[in-house]
């Protein structure tokens, strides 16, 4: 039976100590904008576009990732 852990860190081609800073920089990232989403919920004209443009960069920075982990498989 397989690690969870290390199958994880294999699966998106990081070491622990890589994975913790991308994924900790991401979660921050989400709970900064969770709260200018919500400061934006009361006041509309706050933080108009912060939610859609950090999902937007949020979600290009995992496909580039991705991509490279996927790459990576294929190096001889």
């Amino acid at each position: 039976m397989s690690n969870p852990i290390t199958r994880h860190l294999k699966d998106v081609g990081e070491s622990y100590p890589e994975h913790f800073i991308a994924a900790s920089g991401f979660g921050i990232r989400m709970m900064t904008t969770g709260l200018a989403c919500f400061i934006h919920s009361i006041f509309p004209f706050l933080f108009e576009k912060t939610g859609s443009d950090m999902v937007r960069r949020l979600h290009d920075e995992m496909v580039i990732k991705r991509r490279k982990a996927d790459n990576h498989d294929w190096v001889i």
